[in-house]
């Protein structure tokens, strides 16, 4: 694990496949490229996967010349349950103390890079402050998502009252580890035409299945299909850095596909699904049988239907190519962002550095109103207008005007006439599951796949993750929930591949998510919806607070800026089991002004 005190005994040896740091993100996604999906291009034939060319793999016995030891500090400098960043030379650590025992791991969360060591500590794992990712202690292993790799775990010894840390250069420089994987034995070549497992979508949802079968010994056969022409990529991004190229999204490099056997079927469109004889075919007419499926289709942006939707440049952002036309155009020019969500205020956001104006047309009377309440709304809102982002509130567009094909103007029903170059709608959207209508798999009347808390579908070996489905939110009573957000989508991913291979897991996470806008975040956990209170602590003007969302007597979900690890903190008291009542928060309001938080954890009064 990066440690080396010892030379391992041979049965213990875990050859760990992991990428310099520097090679990941910089992957050419170039069509018909040696080895590319792209060979899977859909005429029903060049499904073949190139396998001759491997990661590298570290060497599994670092040597004394690639291992760096110090003393780091003296063994009373910690008290339990507190971290601390100590520097080795090539690298920092993360140092903790539970229990009486340090332990030493990775000092960044692999997924953006977030210092954990201003986390959160609890039942021997570590929070994310930024985005509510979790790891053992003991083993720096991911147990809470967003992201796909766990952490370093470095070997500490206590000699004469001093605490030393043992760890291989490589891995402190790299700061992150892929799980070992098994590889697939079972190629394609010779029965293409049946796989042990699909699975249809290439969101978080569909590589974290895929990634989990494989950490979990599972080697037979795994193709991943998805309409993308990419690689799986950070979605999220998309609508936060429009700029962005596929290759600096891609959650992992082609390589690693390739090495794992994970076969991704690009450009892929299911259109039937068979659960009779277990097998779908695709548009091209292609079809594929298997034993166990996954579906992970995720959603489809509504677009406006008032008179002239079909004008060019209007945009629902769905893939890097959507995006990045978006910034074109709007370069000097300017931009309508139709809807007040997540999507359509980054998009405003990322806009008002490259356009010449930015409005945002929104039928409430607040943007996130539903989501976050009017008072945080209205900061928001304020943020924006501060960045000459101009609201039209309470109105919706009734038409789209063109000059030779392309927008011109955007009508309001207001009456109101937006001079507009292009236009991005961020109104919603729907599950993509009308392939499944007549499939014998359940959906719901919203055309949501209902599943159980060990994802599965109504029809036996058929699991379904990420924004298409409604699932059992254990801490809300397992009231049935669709939650359309990254983190969630990884976790479902998971719960689906152990079920799978038969584990019996269920899911229980605390949904957490994150917006940033004009370099600030807004970080959210819990499930809010039906609150009928906010309380809010701190300065909402200086866009420094945290809000307690409450129904009846109960927490059930916290937001905050500027406010870390607060939200973070309340997930780990939510995963705990326990409930966080109206009238603690009301009583620490009352009688503190520090904004000390440590009631929340059990240490306060």
């Amino acid at each position: 694990m990066g440690g080396c005190f010892s030379k391992p005994k041979p049965v213990e040896l875990k050859i760990e496949v992991v990428l310099p740091e520097k090679e990941r993100g910089k992957e050419e996604l170039s069509a018909g490229g040696k080895g590319s999906p792209r060979a899977y291009q859909g005429n029903g034939t060049a499904r073949h996967f190139h396998t001759e060319e491997r990661l590298p793999a570290p060497h599994p016995y670092p040597g004394p010349q690639d291992c760096v030891e110090a003393a780091v500090c003296h063994v009373k400098d910690l008290e339990n349950g507190q971290m601390r960043e100590v520097e080795l030379g090539w690298g920092k650590v993360l140092l903790v103390k539970d229990n009486g025992e340090y332990h030493a791991l990775g000092h960044k969360c692999p997924h953006y890079g977030a210092p954990l060591v201003k986390g959160v500590l609890s039942r021997g794992r570590v929070r994310c402050p930024w985005h509510g990712a979790c790891f053992n202690i003991n083993t720096g292993d991911l147990e809470d998502f967003p992201g796909l790799d766990s952490l370093h775990k470095f070997q500490v010894k206590i000699e004469k009252e001093k605490v030393y840390i043992r760890a291989s250069k490589q891995a402190l420089q790299l700061q992150r580890r892929t799980k070992v994987m098994a590889k697939c034995i079972s190629p394609s070549a010779g029965h293409s035409g049946s796989t042990n497992v699909l699975i249809v979508g290439a969101g978080a949802a569909g590589l974290v299945c895929a990634e989990t079968l494989r950490q979990e010994g599972f080697s037979d056969r795994i193709v991943l299909c998805t309409l993308d022409r990419h690689l799986p990529y950070d979605r999220p991004k998309l609508s936060k850095s429009l700029d962005a190229q596929p290759e600096q999204l891609a959650l992992r490099p082609k390589e690693f596909f390739r090495a794992y056997g994970i076969e991704v079927l690009t450009e892929a469109q299911v259109v039937t699904v068979d659960v009779r004889n277990k097998k779908v075919v695709f548009k091209d007419g292609f079809k594929l049988e298997y034993s166990k499926l996954l579906l992970a289709p995720g959603s489809s942006p509504k677009s406006l239907s008032c008179k002239g939707k079909e004008v060019e440049n209007v945009f629902t952002i769905r893939t890097p190519e959507d995006a990045n036309r978006v910034v074109r155009l709007a370069r000097g020019r300017n931009a309508v962002v139709v809807g007040a969500g997540f999507l359509g205020m980054e998009v405003a956001a990322y806009l008002t550095e490259k356009a010449h104006s930015v409005s945002v047309v929104e039928l409430e009377e607040t943007p996130f109103r539903k989501f976050l309440g009017t008072r945080v709304g209205r900061a928001l809102m304020k943020m924006f207008e501060n960045n000459r982002v101009k609201f039209y509130m309470q109105t919706e567009v009734s038409e789209l005007r063109a000059q030779e094909g392309k927008l011109k103007e955007v009508v309001l029903k207001s009456s109101k006439i937006l001079r507009a170059d292009v236009c991005v709608v961020g109104i919603g959207a729907v599950p993509a599951t009308g392939f499944l209508r007549q499939s014998g798999i359940s959906l719901d009347s919203r055309g949501f796949i209902p599943v159980n808390k060990m994802m599965q579908t109504n029809v036996p070996g058929v699991f379904a993750a990420g924004d298409a489905v409604t699932f059992p939110l254990a801490w809300r009573n397992n009231r049935k929930v669709n939650i359309p957000h990254w983190q969630m989508a990884h976790v479902q991913g998971r719960v689906a591949a152990q079920n799978m291979l038969a584990q019996e897991a269920e899911i229980s996470t605390v949904p957490y998510l994150w917006t940033a806008m004009f370099g600030k975040s807004l970080r959210y956990a819990g499930y809010g919806e039906g609150f009928d209170d906010v309380i809010i602590q701190g300065d909402l003007e200086e866009l420094k607070f945290v809000a307690f969302y409450t129904k009846g007597d109960e927490v059930i979900a916290v937001a905050s800026m500027n406010y870390d690890p607060i939200v973070s903190k309340v997930a780990e008291v939510l995963a705990s089991g326990r409930a966080i009542r109206k009238r603690e928060v009301e009583l620490f309001m009352l009688h503190s002004k520090t904004g000390d938080m440590s009631w929340l954890t059990g240490k306060g009064s």
